[in-house]
């Protein structure tokens, strides 16, 4: 089976992730090693260790198969990196915001996310020559934003491609209560990317992140990818 096809069994989430910006730094490595589950290792591309800001569109959310009502379709904003266990390649959370506060609070208790629930917009305008998307998060008393337009039509990266290598991955990692290895995999077709023509972005990084973050405000993202995403399914794996 490969990590576009999704498995026969239920899936404990499937939605659309649509629009997706990622805006990709290179960090110190020692930034990342606090938060590296248990049995995995920092990934690596040009000898660098990488986080991403990750805005998008999450809509028709299920749940075990069922749509909740005013709980469907809504932004998510994230900050991930990148980590590796018994070669499969994925990602990790170091803080994930959506404007639920019952979404948010049912992942960091179930599933020990980092989730928060914060006042969030999503705007996104797709015309016939191009696609623009902005994602904000009003978190410390400020208002954080990300935005990209992107030139249509979309295409397909190269498959050793920056792009590429930020976008596909297939399983997620995490760190239980009890200080266990939490996996889970996702299934989608791979993305294709519009070409980024604009791009902003205004984060203060240590009041979303933390103090220890604060060295990356107003520090301009290496490479920034603007995708269009797909349908997704996300199974846990013991």
């Amino acid at each position: 089976m490969d990590s576009s096809t999704p498995e026969r069994r239920r899936s404990f989430l499937s939605a659309r992730w649509c629009n997706l910006i990622l805006a990709n730094y290179s960090v110190p490595e020692e930034l990342l090693l606090p938060l590296v589950p248990p049995g995995c290792q920092l990934d690596q591309r040009d000898g660098k260790y990488w986080v991403s800001l990750v805005g998008f569109q999450f809509l028709g959310t299920r749940v075990l198969g069922i749509g909740w009502p005013g709980f469907r379709n809504f932004p998510e904003w994230n900050l991930r990196f990148y980590i590796h266990q018994n070669g499969q390649r994925g990602v990790c959370f170091v803080r994930e915001f959506v404007p639920s506060w019952l979404v948010a609070t049912t992942a960091r208790v179930l599933y020990n996310e980092p989730y928060r629930s914060a006042r969030m917009t999503m705007d996104v305008k797709d015309s016939a020559d191009s696609l623009t998307a902005t994602y904000t998060v009003r978190w410390g008393g400020k208002v954080h934003s990300l935005h990209a337009v992107g030139a249509k039509p979309a295409m397909r990266p190269e498959q050793d491609s920056t792009e590429r290598w930020f976008k596909e991955h297939f399983w997620g990692f995490g760190t239980s209560q009890r200080r266990k290895l939490i996996r889970y995999q996702v299934y989608h077709p791979e993305w294709d990317i519009y070409p980024v023509r604009e791009f902003a972005v205004d984060v203060d990084w240590s009041v979303m992140y933390g103090t220890e973050w604060s060295a990356m405000t107003g520090i301009k993202p290496d490479s920034v990818v603007l995708a269009v995403g797909s349908e997704v399914s996300v199974y846990p794996k013991s």
